[in-house]
């Protein structure tokens, strides 16, 4: 049994690094990265954050992908995953704890006028602007899941009015919780902030589109920490610039990195970050790890995905 660490990506955690706490958890575990992976029909169990396209076709015996956060919609559609390749992914506190943070960290952002005390900053303007009271505003979270749901709690904890929404029912205390495609535009009718952590599916998938966007609440603000191609960009930056929407923040987008020509970049009332909303994985290492030697035994799997549902 044998574990290759290949992240697939080089501006995140190093392959060797992940490998060294891996190994930290399981001394003497054979466990390799991308640089240096030994005779490839040794690989049982491969650890990814993006899965490249070549490279299950080299993995004769391959059992496990391991997705190395949550979204596993590029891994479930790979076209050259063999049917019986299992794939799994993490529920880690630490990045849900980060997106939550995030998320809160833009809406303060507004609710104190941060941008406008920056740009009387450089004008050498003293002038006082009364900020919002969290009381007074309400924060829309799409998504009840384990980010989603981290997310509902911190922003009540933080004294604001919220509403969750998910595709199936969901209770969480203080949260108005609502469900189904049908309650979803009066939702969004209502919020101040529309926070959206969904998982990329074939019903999520340009789900904001134009009808949909100009449901929003005049003068409310959308943050997207989920995925990227849950929003229609052609119809968000025409929703800016005509519709109800005075600013988005979005951490993910539907072509990662974003082109340098594209009018996103620039808009003055659009921020961009470079999918960074969620960063360590925290205790996970114990779950990969996990299911490790879960796969070596035959033993059930943590956090095994419907390859059929995406999710």
């Amino acid at each position: 049994m044998t574990l290759l660490i290949a992240t697939g990506i080089t501006d995140w955690i190093p392959d060797e690094q992940i490998r060294d706490e891996l190994s930290g958890i399981w001394p003497g575990a054979d466990i390799r990265v991308a640089a240096d992976p030994g005779p490839l029909d040794q690989i049982t169990m491969l650890a990814v954050s993006s899965l490249p396209k070549d490279l299950p076709a080299k993995l004769p015996n391959l059992k496990l992908v391991q997705k190395l956060g949550a979204g596993v919609e590029t891994i479930v559609a790979h076209p050259a995953l063999p049917a019986h390749v299992r794939v799994t992914r993490l529920k880690p506190e630490a990045p849900a704890f980060e997106i939550a943070e995030y998320i809160l960290a833009y809406i303060l952002w507004r609710q104190r006028n941060m941008a406008a005390h920056e740009a009387d900053q450089r004008q050498q303007l003293w002038r006082p602007v009364e900020p919002r009271e969290a009381g007074r505003a309400t924060v829309g979270v799409l998504g009840l899941g384990h980010i989603g749901g981290r997310t509902a709690r911190m922003m009540r904890d933080a004294g604001f009015q919220v509403i969750g929404w998910s595709r199936s029912p969901r209770s969480i205390d203080g949260v108005d919780c609502r469900s189904g495609t049908a309650a979803l535009p009066d939702m969004l009718a209502g919020c101040d902030y529309v926070a959206a952590i969904l998982p990329s599916t074939e019903e999520t998938r340009g789900m904001m589109d134009a009808p949909m966007l100009a449901r929003l609440k005049p003068g409310a603000m959308l943050i997207n920490a989920g995925r990227g191609d849950l929003i229609d960009e052609t119809d968000l930056l025409d929703c800016l610039d005509n519709g109800p929407l005075d600013h988005a923040v979005l951490d993910v987008v539907s072509q990662e990195p974003l082109p340098p020509e594209h009018p996103l970049w620039v808009h003055p009332r659009v921020t961009i970050t470079p999918h960074v909303s969620g960063w360590h994985l925290g205790d996970a290492m114990k779950d990969v790890i996990g299911n490790f030697r879960r796969l070596e035994n035959g033993e059930s799997l943590l956090h095994e995905v419907d390859r059929a549902r995406g999710y």
